[in-house]
């Protein structure tokens, strides 16, 4: 860490330029008084860099603590500080845009009560959703109902968000627990934010669906007197997104495509892999269209960037990191190296490395690399040794027994402790509490291990994981996770996705003897569909042609998502044939598990 340029001042510069006033105390409540959102828990970074953070870490963290209100140009300012991501807003002629109203209501409540204290009682008359990610939609609800106001979005905005969301929001919201360190305490051996932000608000999460899709690059619109021009990025950061220009402020919004880190080709979490590809495409097209008309460039998260020359190298050193990464992983995964092999041995190119913004404190280079080769090549390497290995419980109770036992486990993992070698000594006891999980000398160790790799990351979402499996290790309680299908999430999704999401809960094996078609009527929506069980799959067809459901329903689209949520009456549903085949339906869907084991069996 010696030869990085600690020196340089100018990041703290930005982030503190425009202060007006910061949300004091900076806690945001909800209704029932549960805190929500503490920033005030972060005030220990303003102390030295402890000895169980990395220093890297440790700067990037107290630069996203900062909270606010912030002008970034004439008529545009940002709140900062109260949630994962920003809230800007933009001042029209009757009221006020808001770009991105962050993941809670309640949050977002605060960041305009925060505006308006200081910017006067504007209206908002109009609301842009920068991309499909939960922390960029969530807390609309908080600044408005959406009622004759235009609500912008990039095309198909609406299908990413609620699929991602509803199809695999258990699995990636028990994950997102380890990756934005929910459990963990705020200190300095604790949680130090996310790298992208300090984490996630735990209030209500709601959407206004979009009145106007983006669907093109050089798009113009027109909001409350503004002026907008957009680009259109799908496929990168997030499957629909977009940046745009505020041509008469000169102002550049770069969404989530540019912010002060490596970002993730792959969250920990779990997402779709991003094309690194043409992301640093849509970097370099930024750059032509827009670098000569902006003085200013600001983002979903972090801090803004001043001056022509800064947008470029700023905006041209984030296309060069992506397209790097892309480049040499294709050409040594071409030279026969398997993503783990190509991630021990990249290198980044020095000028990247002496700019702070290219650092993995969200993404990393290590976990990116392994993404773009899952891309490309998919999870097998080729070696026929990985095509049928034994789970991990199975593997690893053979592999124990392969070293003596867990005893003489525990004891070699002691070794490479002693000797610094924590990656084989987590590998050694991880195998250890696979083949026994109640075996509390594995565990304690695997502890500390996770502990120590924690403390020394420099990427906030990889001390999170590590540190919070440690903590599950020790049998600490779990938090509740963000619930991310709320009414209004489950009101977006399309018939065809509430089919698809009932599809995706069927019990395989409790269904195989099960032969049965249901069509469906959603008389609001004046649409038709039918499901069939087959061989243990429910098979969706829109507007089918002929007759032979075993069961026709007529029922609204409010009361199709009822059955999704479990009520599985008959009220309200008008029908024809066998009631009892909806009874047979309902009987072999599962519940998915919220809380599943993750660094045990």
């Amino acid at each position: 860490m010696a030869d990085l340029p600690f020196h340089d001042r100018t990041d703290f510069d930005n982030a503190e330029r425009g202060f007006i006033a910061k949300l004091t105390p900076g806690v945001v409540k909800a209704a029932d008084g549960k805190v929500i959102w503490d920033n005030d828990s972060y005030d220990f970074l303003s102390g030295d860099c402890p000895q169980a953070a990395n220093p890297s870490l440790w700067r990037q963290a107290r630069l996203c603590a900062k909270q606010g209100l912030f002008e970034v140009t004439d008529g545009i300012y940002q709140v900062r500080g109260l949630d994962l991501s920003n809230m800007t807003l933009v001042e029209g002629e009757r009221g006020v845009i808001v770009i991105d109203p962050l993941i809670s209501t309640e949050c977002a409540a605060a960041a305009l009560r925060l505006y308006r204290d200081h910017r006067g009682e504007r209206p908002v008359t109009g609301l842009i959703y920068t991309h499909s990610h939960a922390d960029h939609f969530g807390g609309a609800r908080g600044v408005t109902d959406g009622a004759d106001i235009p609500v912008i979005a990039p095309a198909h905005f609406l299908e990413h968000a609620v699929s991602e969301n509803v199809y695999v929001g258990t699995a990636m919201n028990r994950r997102a627990l380890y990756m934005y360190g929910q459990l963990l305490p705020r200190s300095p051996e604790g949680q130090l934010g996310c790298g992208l932000g300090m984490g996630t608000s735990a209030g209500t999460v709601s959407l206004i669906p979009p009145t106007l899709d983006i669907a093109h690059t050089g798009q113009e619109e027109t909001v409350d007197g503004v002026r907008i021009v957009f680009q259109l990025t799908p496929g990168t950061e997030a499957p629909a997104e977009m940046n745009f220009l505020f041509p008469d402020r000169r102002a550049l919004c770069m969404a989530e495509n540019a912010t002060h880190n490596l970002h993730n080709v792959l969250t920990l979490r779990g997402a779709l892999v991003r094309d690194t590809h043409i992301w640093a495409r849509y970097l370099t097209e930024a750059i032509a269209l827009f670098a000569d008309q902006a003085d200013v460039a600001f983002a979903s998260h972090h801090w803004p960037t001043w001056g022509r020359d800064a947008i470029v190298t700023f905006l041209s050193q984030q296309r060069d990191l992506y397209a790097y990464l892309h480049d040499q992983t294709v050409r040594m995964l071409n030279r026969g190296m398997t993503g783990p092999e190509i991630a021990e041995v990249m290198q980044m190119p020095p000028a990247l490395e002496q700019a702070w913004h290219t650092h993995g404190y969200y993404g990393s280079v290590s976990h990116n690399i392994k993404a773009i080769y899952q891309r490309y090549l998919g999870w097998f390497d080729g070696n026929p040794a990985h095509l049928w290995e034994h789970p991990p419980v199975e593997q690893a109770r053979r592999y124990v027994e392969c070293l003596g036992g867990a005893s003489a486990v525990v004891g070699l993992a002691e070794r490479y402790v002693q000797e610094g070698d924590l990656r084989f000594a987590a590998t050694l006891l991880n195998h250890a509490v696979f083949a026994n999980e109640n075996d509390s000398a594995a565990r304690g160790l695997l502890a500390q291990v996770y502990t120590r790799m924690g403390h020394g990351a420099e990427n906030a979402t990889w001390r999170n994981f590590f540190l919070t499996g440690a903590t599950e290790l020790t049998g600490r309680a779990s938090a509740r996770v963000t619930d991310t299908t709320s009414p209004d999430m489950l009101s977006a999704l399309t018939a065809e996705q509430i089919f698809d999401s009932i599809a995706i809960r069927v019990h395989g094996p409790r269904a195989w003897n099960e032969r049965f078609a249901i069509d469906w009527h959603l008389t609001d929506l004046d649409e038709h569909h039918r499901t069939t069980m087959s061989n243990g799959a429910l098979i969706h067809e829109n507007s089918p042609a002929g007759d032979g459901a075993d069961l026709t329903l007529r029922l609204t689209r409010q009361r199709l998502l009822g059955l999704l949520a479990g009520d599985a009456g008959a009220d309200g549903i008008d029908h024809d044939g066998d009631m009892t085949v909806l009874q047979r339906l309902t009987a072999v869907l599962e519940e998915p598990t919220p809380d599943f084991a993750i660094v045990t069996p």
